[in-house]
Formats: structure tokens, sequence, C-alpha cells
């Protein structure tokens, strides 16, 4: 009875439990919304305000510093400061504590002052919408959104489609060159006035999307134009400052800029100041202070506000003086630009040739031409020319067709830029920025014909000067030429080291045998005489003991590579064409021609050639670790190949491309990056080889086109495959597979017959799941600790990849993206072409394929779009 008597008061007490505990569940769950006929007043306790559900941001009324006017507004919660991002009523201030913000039965949200009288209104057309069931809720990200409640619902209104100073991540901001400038953000008037001021900022789409920052009607400051990865006029983005933001196609087609933060420890806002500077903040996890990281102009920048120097200006921030006038022209008021007003700008000297057609005027009759003014931010008002395909001669050609057109750039990411009026707030920087192309009269160009005629007379004095010192020098030597290689010739060889030929006394390392081993050679290949060593077949026959199966190292499409050994113990690898390779006498002179002339310790260095009867051979430097793939896809070997080598491996073949593209006195395209023309040495630093089928572009070349598609099936660009178009960015579609072979120990063409197709698409496949850590090669992932290494490299890879030239990185931001710890990347675009398909490649084109190569000289006979 006693123990029955006491389960009423149990009973009792569990459902007082259950009770309190649903209550206070109800009551949190409800803390972030309020519903229709639900108010929130001024002058109770805040409690009642909207609070976040992850309690970051808060809803409420609030007061300014130094005022008593109060104000519907949302803030950060928790910060030793109060940081206000939106305020709604901030044209109609409430002068006391009886304001009320509610959610009406027709649907809006609205504040009332003490008499009932409505001094804003959400103003969201809820006409066509039944009014029940709707609520207001506060989100994490700052958002107040008004919908129906239902989860994934479009909402009616949001805050954040109606802002007022503060940019957050996850804002979209809307681009349309329809639409035209879009002034969403409106500055404060004071620090402590949150009524709108006199200053906006904005998006302005013309050309390629900017941001803008206005005072009143005229401009304050812009970004730059968008090239896809950063703003070009910011030249410190690729560090910390607005490294989130994308462009993308979110609702119908339309564009909208979006910023994104990775895993949201780490809270950043963007403000237009009262006083016209726009700063980005951070505020870390469990900070109270924000950092401020950026200011937008530079305060102690006077180049950063809008159009210093005036039209045709251009302002260098870390001169004496500050402005000077593009070449070919001058400052259009003398005494006062020598004053330092220099707001007049300048003019130009010459007038252009049709202009002068055009005028009925006389000039020199000598067609207009272009002075490249670089590492600048390009000028404001640029329109997009629609060329197709989009290259620099063809951007330069629309130019010169339209009288109008007084300037070009092309830059990577956006295209064909032209400007037909004024050149105006043209910033100079250090490093970064764009190359702009300004059109001159060509008497403007180089100086005039006097100075032409100078440089030809001295060009050609010291041209004649040198050729007799030659003529001397071959004088001088005639009888140490008749053999080769010599002391002079080879570092690394003594005299007494070259085998005995006619005229010099036979070395006591060679019997009589041996003698002439070395024949006299006059001619390079294309009778250019490139700076290297000539061998005889004799001597390279010795030196790899009659290319004896025990030296041989390796073979592909172009035949064998064997060791070799001189005579001084100098060991070297030989790599003998074979007679029926698809390889000639073209790629061989190309590849003699090209690597003869490059110096770079990612690149292999060619020691020597031989050209005798139908036997081409050429004589490296020998790698002792041999190539990549001989590690890379073998699962005894893949281990010994760590992340920290790996990662050394990527940035070393990163490195030797951009010397190719950018640095060496040649621009080459080598057009066959892959894993098997990577060599190792003793230190397992990576030298890219194989010239064969590598070009030289011209200095201000961007693409070509060809005939002869040559190249590894797996690593060619899709354009390159298809249309025969290779440029520098197919390099880096080569080095994104290779990256990300290497990365996970796997093949590009080993994905083939899987629903991926590729490498690439599973890499793809991997990214979008936030799933990328899996790519990493099994046999490493429980060594590896560097997984924002690991992570960076797959982005970059699939960045790499991408379909279009445009959005694929250059080398030279590859590079920076590889090795800057703190880089934010931009996302990538899904990759379509992502393999051939298989049946209609032939298998003997991969790179582990048989001996000879394709007599049609064809590397894929046909593309499949995925």
């Amino acid at each position: 009875m006693t123990a029955y008597s006491r389960t009423p008061c149990r009973v009792s007490r569990i459902w007082l439990v259950v009770f309190v505990v649903c209550f206070f569940a109800l009551f949190c769950s409800a803390k972030d919304t309020i519903s229709q006929d639900q108010s929130i007043r001024d002058g109770e306790s805040s409690s009642g305000n909207l609070v976040s559900a992850g309690d970051i941001f808060e809803l409420g009324f609030f007061s300014p510093v130094n005022s008593t006017s109060r104000f519907v507004g949302i803030w950060y919660r928790n910060l030793l400061e109060i940081t206000v991002v939106w305020v709604a009523n901030r044209e109609n201030a409430i002068p006391d504590r009886n304001g009320v913000l509610t959610l009406q039965s027709d649907g809006n949200l609205v504040i009332l002052d003490g008499s009932n009288n409505s001094i804003w209104t959400s103003n969201s057309n809820m006409s066509s919408v039944v009014s029940k069931n709707l609520t207001a809720k506060l989100s994490d990200d700052g958002n107040l959104a008004l919908s129906n409640g239902e989860s994934g619902a479009v909402p009616y209104w949001e805050s954040f489609n109606d802002p007022t100073d503060t940019y957050l991540p996850g804002m979209k901001v809307e681009v349309s060159a329809a639409k035209g400038e879009n002034r969403v953000f409106n500055s404060w008037k004071s620090i402590y006035d949150p009524s709108p001021g006199n200053f906006t900022m904005g998006v302005d789409p013309r050309g390629s999307p900017q941001i803008v920052i206005w005072e009143g009607s005229n401009r304050r400051w812009r970004s730059g134009h968008w090239d896809w990865q950063i703003f070009l006029g910011v030249p410190n983005m690729t560090a910390n400052f607005l490294y989130g933001f994308r462009l993308s196609n979110l609702d119908q087609g339309k564009q909208f800029f979006t910023y994104d933060t990775t895993g949201g420890k780490i809270k950043l806002r963007f403000r237009v100041e009262w006083n016209g500077f726009e700063k980005q903040y951070r505020l870390g996890e469990g900070d109270k202070v924000w950092e401020l990281l950026q200011s937008q102009p530079a305060e102690t920048n006077e180049c950063e506000l809008y159009n210093k120097c005036g039209k045709f200006g251009v302002c260098s921030s870390w001169e004496s003086v500050k402005c000077r006038c593009m070449k070919g022209y001058v400052p259009t008021d003398l005494e006062e630009w020598n004053k330092g007003n220099w707001s007049g700008g300048c003019s130009r000297k010459t007038s252009l040739k049709c202009q002068n057609s055009i005028n009925g005027t006389e000039g020199d009759g000598k067609e207009d031409g272009f002075t490249a003014e670089r590492w600048v931010k390009l000028p404001d008002f640029a329109d997009l020319a629609q060329i197709v395909p989009p290259t620099s001669a063809k951007c330069e050609d629309e130019c010169l067709k339209n009288c109008s057109c007084i300037a070009y750039s092309f830059v990577d990411g956006i295209g064909c830029l032209v400007w037909k009026e004024t050149l105006l707030d043209v910033q100079h920087f250090q490093r970064g920025g764009a190359t702009l192309n300004i059109r001159l009269a060509h008497s403007d160009l180089g100086g005039g014909s006097s100075r032409k005629s100078t440089t030809l007379i001295i060009v050609l004095t010291i041209v004649g000067a040198a050729i007799l010192v030659f003529i001397w020098l071959v004088w001088r030597f005639r009888y140490k030429l008749k053999i080769l290689p010599t002391s002079s010739s080879m570092p690394w060889t003594r005299s007494s080291e070259i085998p005995p030929s006619s005229g010099v006394a036979k070395s006591k390392e060679y019997s009589t045998e041996h003698s002439g081993a070395v024949d006299v050679l006059t001619e390079c290949p294309d009778g250019s005489g490139p700076e290297l060593p000539l061998f005889s077949f004799n001597f390279v026959a010795i030196s790899t003991n009659n290319f004896s199966e025990e030296n041989k190292l390796g073979q592909g499409g172009f035949g064998h590579v064997y060791k070799g050994k001189l005579p001084g113990g100098h060991e070297i690898a030989v790599k003998r064409l074979s007679r029926k390779s698809g390889q000639g006498v073209e790629e061989f002179k190309n590849e003699i021609i090209l690597i003869a002339k490059l110096q770079h310790r990612n690149l292999v260095r060619l020691l020597g050639c031989c050209i005798q009867g139908e036997e081409k051979m050429l004589l490296y430097e020998y790698m002792p670790n041999k190539s990549l793939d001989f590690f890379l896809f073998d699962s005894e070997k893949q281990a010994l190949l760590n992340w920290d080598t790996r990662f050394n491996i990527i940035e070393g073949i990163a490195r030797g491309l951009l010397y190719l593209h950018r640095d060496s006195r040649l621009r080459i395209i080598h057009r066959d990056l892959k894993a098997s023309n990577i060599l190792l040495d003793e230190e397992m630093i990576p030298k890219i080889s194989d010239f064969g089928m590598a070009r030289i572009f011209g200095g201000n070349q961007n693409e070509a086109n060809t005939n002869r598609v040559v190249g590894t099936y797996g690593y060619m660009s899709p354009e390159y495959a298809m249309e025969g178009l290779f440029s520098v960015k197919s390099d880096v579609y080569s080095f994104g597979v290779l990256l990300l072979e290497i990365v996970s120990g796997r093949r590009n063409v080993s994905y083939r017959n899987t629903e991926y197709l590729s490498l690439i698409g599973y890499a793809w496949h991997l990214w979008n799941e936030r799933r990328a850590m899996e790519l990493l090669d099994p046999s490493i992932a429980d060594t590896c600790s560097r997984n924002h290494e690991v992570l960076r490299c797959i982005q970059v890879g699939v960045l790499c990849v991408q379909d279009s030239p445009l959005h694929r990185p250059t080398m030279s931001s590859v590079l920076l993206m590889l090795e800057s710890e703190n880089a934010n990347l931009p996302l990538p675009r899904q990759p379509t072409f992502t393999s051939m398909r298989g049946s209609t490649v032939d298998s003997d084109f991969c790179s582990d394929g048989p001996e000879y190569a394709s007599l049609n000289e064809l590397t894929v006979t046909m593309v499949d779009g995925r």
C-alpha cells in the first residue's frame, strides 16, 4: 500500500517536469520567430527581442550612441560594442520608447509609433498570397525573412533584399546589364545617425562588373573589373581581401555577386561608412572586438580616389610626383599640372590617322599602333567586345577597325575590353593589375625615324663586331674543333678523357679499337648551329655499351631511352628515336632548338645530340629516379612518395611551366605534359622533359591553331583535342590532370569504364559532395597531416581542368594559389568534357602504350561530351 500510494505523486512530478521542459522548448524554438498578430514592444524587457537560433544576431529597438531616437534594427549579440547591420525605419526615427514592431494580418511587418501611426512597412506584395500562418524569422546569417514557415519556401520579403549599409555573407547582389548600376547599400548620415547618408555602394555591370562607391552622383572609388577570380583594381585581393566573392547564375539566368565563408568560425562583414570608406571587418571565434582588414579607398593612398589624375592620366602612389600623362599625351593645362592640380588631365599629342581622314586633315599617313601600359587598374567605362575565338590579336584588330576605339585590353577570364571615350581612373601598381594597350599615332609610338636609324646603326655595329669575333675564334681554335666534345663545350670532361681521333693523341683510358668514336659533325639539324655539342653514333654506342638491354631505362612511342656513361664517368640518358616512330626530324629539331636555349632547375638539361644517317638521338642529364609515373602508378612504390614529396613535385612542375610560359627568353607551350615526361633527380626534384611537341609563341601571341593534333589521351584540353586550338591554358589543363593524378595516385584514364568517365569526373564528384579528401592516395592517407594543403591542391586541380580556357587560371595564379597558405580559392565550374569515350579512342595512345606511335600523328580520333 505504501508503494502504491506514492505512485500518483511520482506521476505528478514527471508530468510537471515534462510540462516545464516542453514549455521552455517551445519558448526557445519561438524566440527567433514572430507570427501574425504578435508584436515586439519597445520599453519592455529585451527578452522579447528576436534572437537567431545560434545566438549570433538579435532584432529589436535600439538607440545610436549619443541619441535618444529609437530604431528597429539587427545587430550582433554578445560583443563589447553594438554592431548594427540593418535598420528598418532609418528615415523615420521614433522619438520615444512607445514603438511597436508587429506582423499584421495582411502579411506585412509594420512599425507603429506611440500614436499607432505606421512609420515603416515591409511592403511585401501579399495580394495573391493567402496570408495565414505567415512568420518572420531571424536567421544566423543576419537575414530577417517573411514566409509561410514551410521548409525551403521562397520568402515573400527579406531584409537581405532591402539592406542598409552592410553587406553580409549570404547576400545576393544582382548584376544586370539591362538594369545598369545597382546602388544597393547606403551609408549612415553620420556615425550616430542611421538615416540615409551621402554615400552609396553597389555594382556597375558595364564591360565586366565592378564594385563602386558613389558620393552623391559622382564616383568616389571602384574596385576594377572582375575576372572571375579577383577584382583587378585590388592588387592585394589574392591574400585576405574579398577572396570569397563569386559571380553566379542563381535565379532564372540572373547573375548575382555572392560571398562565401568557409567553416563559419570567422565572421566577416563589409560596410560603407558614413564618411565614404568601404571597410571589411573580421571577427574570429570567441573574439569580442572587430578587426579591420581593409579600407577602400585606402586612407593613406590618394591614387585610390576616383580619377585622381584626370583623363588620360596615370597615378602612381609610390612616386614622388603621383601623376603623369600616358604615353602620347601631354597635360591639358601645363601650368596647373605643374602646381599639382591634375584634375584637368591630359590631351592627345598627335591625332590618329583615322581621325585625320574623318576631319580632312593631313598626317604622316602611317597606320596607328598601340603602346602597352602594364600593371594598371584598367580605365572605367569599358565595353566587352564579342569576338570568336577570343584572342589578344583579334581584340587588337577589333579596336583598329573602329576609329572611336582608343584602347583595348585582353584579360584572361573576361575577354576583350575596349574603350571608346576617355580613359579615366587609371592607377599604376607595383604588382598585379592588367595591361592596357593605348592607341597612338605612328609618330608617337617609337620616337621618330632618326631614333630608329640610330638604333639600327647600333645593332648592325654590334652584330658585325660579333661576327668578326666569331670568325677569329673559329680560326684560333680550328684544330680543336675537329674533335667533339671538347673541354670548352662540355664543362664536365677533361681533354685527357676525350677518345682519340684525327690529330689528337690517344687517351690512356681508351684502346686503339675505340679510335674515331667521336666524329667531326659540322652542322646542327637545322643548319643554324645551336650552342650544343654534337656526338657521333659510335661515341654514343660506346657510352651505352652498344645500346644493351641492361642499360635500357624505358621506352615510349618515340623509341627507347638508355643509360650511358661518358669517359670521365659522367652518367647520361640517351633518347634514341625509333626509325618507325611518328616523331621525325621536325620534332627532333624542335626539341634541340627549344631546350638548348632554356635553363631552369625544373627543366631537364640537354647535353648534346647525334644525327647520323637515319639515327637521331638526344643526350640528357641522367635522372636516377626515372620518371614520375615509375613511382606514382606502381602500387608497391606509391608510398615512397609521401605528401611532402608530392607537394614539392607539384610546386616544381608549376615553377617549370611558369618559366616556359612567362619567364624564359621564349614563350613556350609544351603540349605534352604528363607523368612520364616528368623526370626525378636524386633529390626527387622534378624536371619537365620531352619538348618534341612544344611550340614557341610570340610575345603578344595568346593562342594558335594546328591541323596536326599531337599529345596524349587524357591530358589534352577540350579545345585542343576538338578544334586544334592550343595556348598556355592547354598546358594549364594538362597540369591540372597531372596534379589530380599526383594527389590520387591514379591515372586519369583509369576511370574510363566507370560512371565518372575519368579521374577529372571523379574528382569533381567528390569535390561537389564535400568529400574531396577521399581522392588522396590511400597509400599515404594515414601519414598525411596536412589536409588543408591536399584540399587546396585538389581545388587548384579542378580549377585547371575547367572546360573554357578563359576560366582556367594562369600558371602564375596557380603558383600563387599553391604557395599562399591563407588564400581562399575561387570555386570551380563543373567540367563537362571530363573524358573521351573509351570506345572512340585507340588504347595504344595511353601514356604507357606500345613503342610505336600512330602514323597519322593523331592521338584522339573523336571526342564526345559527357
